[in-house]
C-alpha cells in the first residue's frame, strides 16, 4: 500500500481542530520566537484558558534538562513511550526493526501523521514523508518555492530522495544530537509535524488535484 501523503493528514488535522471549536489565525513573528509561539498556541487551545491569563515561563531549567546518550534506538523508543504525551494518547510509539531500525511516532493531534525517528551515529534524524515526486504538477516551480519558504521553517529542511518502492519523494526532516533530552526530542517532533501541515498548505498549488 502506498503511504498516505501529507495532504491527507493535513485534512484530518484541520477537521479535528474544527471539531474542537478552534479557528485559524495567521500571525507573523521573528524566527527566534517560533518555539515560544508554539507553547502559547498550545495554552490557547485549552478550554480553561481565559484571555489575559496566559503566561509563558521560559526560565532555565523549566523543562527537563537531563541529557541521555541513546546507545540504541530501542532505548529511545522506551523513553518516548514513557513520556507524558504518550500516556495521554497524543502519540503512539512503535519500534520498526529491520536493516535500519527506527521509531515510528504517530501523532493523533495532527491527523495521525507518522513521523520517523532514526539514530545515525551521533545524530537523531526526525523525518516525515510529504508526497511522491510524480504527484507534483510543477517540479521546477515547487523546488524554487521551497527555497523561498525555507526561512519560514528554520528548524526543518525539505528534501527530495529515493523511495524504497521506486521513484522519488519529498520529505521534511530535522537533525539533532543523539544526547538531546527527551523533552527536546518531543519538541522537535511536534515542530516538524506542525511544519509539515503548514508546508503542505503553502505548496498546494504545485501539487496535483489528488493532493489538494
Amino acid at each position: 500500500m502506498d503511504p498516505k501523503t501529507s495532504a491527507h493528514y493535513q485534512r484530518l488535522h484541520r477537521q479535528r481542530l474544527r471539531e474542537q471549536g478552534l479557528v485559524k489565525k495567521e500571525v507573523w513573528v521573528l524566527p527566534e520566537y517560533s518555539a515560544v509561539l508554539h507553547l502559547l498556541e498550545k495554552q490557547m487551545r485549552q478550554p480553561q484558558a481565559q484571555p489575559g491569563s496566559l503566561t509563558i515561563h521560559l526560565q532555565e531549567g523549566s523543562m527537563e534538562n537531563s541529557k541521555h546518550h541513546y546507545r540504541s534506538i530501542q532505548a529511545l523508543s522506551e523513553e518516548l513511550g514513557a513520556s507524558a504525551l504518550a500516556r495521554e494518547g497524543k502519540l503512539q510509539i512503535e519500534l520498526l526493526e529491520g536493516t535500519e531500525t527506527s521509531v515510528l511516532v504517530t501523532l493523533s493531534d495532527f491527523g495521525d501523521l507518522p513521523v520517523h525517528v532514526a539514530l545515525s551515529g551521533e545524530q537523531l534524524v526526525v523525518e516525515a514523508f510529504l508526497w511522491p515526486a510524480n504527484q507534483v504538477r510543477d517540479g521546477a516551480g515547487l523546488n524554487a518555492q521551497i527555497l523561498r519558504l525555507q526561512k519560514l521553517f528554520p528548524f526543518t529542511t525539505m528534501a527530495l530522495e529515493p523511495l524504497a518502492r521506486g521513484g522519488e519523494g519529498y520529505v521534511m526532516f530535522a537533525a539533532m544530537r543523539a544526547n538531546s533530552s527527551t523533552d527536546d526530542i518531543l519538541a522537535e517532533i511536534l515542530i516538524l509535524a506542525d511544519s509539515v501541515i503548514q508546508a503542505t498548505e503553502a505548496l498546494a498549488p504545485y501539487l496535483t488535484l489528488a493532493q489538494v
